[in-house]
C-alpha cells in the first residue's frame, strides 16, 4: 500500500515532530474535497431532456463524460445500452448563446471552455426512436462533470510552454 508522510506539530511546546502516515485514499479524499467535481445517474424516458445549470467561472474548461443504461425488464435491471443508442449534448452560456451542441454514442466525452461567467445550462438527450429502442422503457445516464483546474493536463501544458519558449 502506498502512503505519504505528512509532519504533525501536536503542540506549541514539541521539540519533536511526530510523522504519521497519509494513506492514498485519504490524499484523494482530500484532493476531491477542494476541486469541484460531481458524477450522478438520472433517468430519462425516450423524448425526455435533462439540463443541469452549472456556475462557471470565464476561460474555464469543463469535461463531461457520461454512460447509458437500458433498463430490461426480464432481468429488471439496467444492462449496457446498445451500440445505436446515442445522446445529444447542448451546451448554452449565460447569454443562451449555444457554445457546443453534438451527437455522440452510448458513452462518451465532451469538453468546452466558457468565455462568459455565469451559469451554463448542460443538457443532454437521448437519439432513440420508439422503434429502435424503448416501447416505453427507461433509459440510465450516469454523468461526470469536472470543472476548473483539475481537468488541466500540467505535463502537456509544461510542454507547449517551453515549445513555445523556443521558438
Amino acid at each position: 500500500m502506498t502512503s505519504a508522510r505528512c509532519s504533525i506539530l501536536m503542540s506549541a511546546n514539541v521539540k519533536e515532530v511526530k510523522m504519521l502516515p497519509i494513506s492514498a485514499a485519504a490524499v484523494s479524499l482530500l484532493v476531491a474535497w477542494i476541486y469541484p467535481s460531481y458524477a450522478l445517474y438520472f433517468h430519462i424516458g425516450e423524448t425526455e431532456k435533462k439540463c443541469f445549470i452549472e456556475e462557471i467561472p470565464d476561460e474555464t474548461m469543463v469535461i463531461g463524460k457520461y454512460r447509458t443504461q437500458l433498463w430490461d425488464k426480464q432481468t429488471t435491471s439496467f444492462l449496457p445500452s446498445t451500440p445505436g443508442l446515442g445522446m445529444h449534448v447542448e451546451i448554452k452560456d449565460p447569454d443562451t448563446k449555444i457554445i457546443l451542441s453534438r451527437q455522440y454514442g452510448s458513452e462518451g466525452r465532451f469538453t468546452f471552455t466558457s468565455h462568459t461567467p455565469g451559469e451554463h445550462q448542460i443538457c443532454l438527450h437521448s437519439n432513440s426512436t420508439k422503434m429502435a429502442l424503448f416501447a416505453g422503457g427507461k433509459l440510465r445516464v450516469h454523468l461526470d462533470i469536472q470543472v476548473g483546474e483539475h481537468t488541466n493536463n500540467y505535463p502537456e501544458i509544461a510542454a507547449k510552454d517551453k515549445l513555445t519558449e523556443l521558438q
